[in-house]
């Protein structure tokens, strides 16, 4: 199949994804707020900040980036099985068009919708108090790790929506996806954490792009001056980068596989 022919089914697919933004404006609408409100409730009701040397803001805003990122896959989990169920994939996998235009198209409309929230979540970051200390390239290399990180978690999303393959057990999923998410250092320092438990959230790959991102943003780390860095705290960026193209490299084929192999 010529590659125009590609881009033209993948650029239609990803039409059809932004069209339901249009039918289904709550849903955008409360996808969007979720963060924020997540923001807000850890920034003001829970508090925080055991060990933060700094403004607990600072530290908390790029957290919830990663955070964000991270919980994005159930999304795109929710809409990939509500198309199975449909049989909306099985009719475009009968029609005369690219086999890989509708996983091309979902992710494209996912990534453009985590950036969306990422610039929301941004904004009311912003009003409260965060700050990005350093250059603007700096800042855009820290927003270009968290779509990384976002880009993976999707076809992690993918994959397992199709396994999934009804609405009802993507709640299945969520009871783990949650720990997971807070299981990292997105609310609190791992030295902050019991011994065991600190070095578990330092080898999360969300601690990895939420201290790689403080970094480039120049927010506080975490640890006070005087606390010893972790091999894991110190080379936060090759983490970053590592653990998104490692989770890439085992999903994306398992989920190009597992579209090839419905309905057979």
């Amino acid at each position: 199949m010529s590659t125009p022919w590609v881009v033209t089914d993948s650029w239609t697919m990803t039409r059809r994804e932004l069209a339901h933004w249009a039918r289904q404006p709550v849903q955008v609408v409360v996808g969007l707020a979720f963060p924020v409100m997540m923001l807000l409730m850890f920034g003001f009701l829970v508090g925080g900040g055991r060990g933060i040397d700094g403004e607990y803001v600072e530290f908390l805003v790029p957290g919830m980036f990663a955070l964000t990122m991270a919980f994005g896959l159930e999304a795109t989990m929710t809409a990939v099985t509500q198309d199975l169920g449909k049989g909306v994939i099985d009719r475009f996998r009968a029609m005369p068009m690219s086999s890989s235009a509708v996983l091309v198209g979902r992710s494209a409309a996912d990534m453009l919708q985590s950036a969306l929230g990422l610039a929301v979540l941004a904004g009311v970051g912003l009003l409260l108090g965060w700050r990005w200390h350093g250059s603007a390239a700096a800042a855009l290399t820290a927003f270009a790790l968290l779509l990384l990180l976002r880009f993976a978690m999707l076809w992690i999303g993918i994959f397992l929506g199709m396994v999934a393959g009804r609405p009802e057990l993507v709640q299945a999923v969520q009871i783990l996806v949650w720990p997971v998410g807070f299981l990292s250092n997105a609310f609190a320092t791992p030295q902050s954490m019991p011994g065991w438990l600190g070095a578990v959230v330092e080898w999360n790959p969300m601690s990895a792009t939420a201290t790689a991102v403080r970094d480039l943003f120049g927010n506080p780390a975490g640890a006070a001056a005087s606390a010893a860095p972790s091999w894991a705290a110190e080379h936060a960026a090759l983490l970053a980068v590592g653990w998104p193209l490692l989770l890439l490299a085992v999903f994306f084929p398992l989920a190009v596989a597992r579209y090839r192999g419905l309905g057979k």
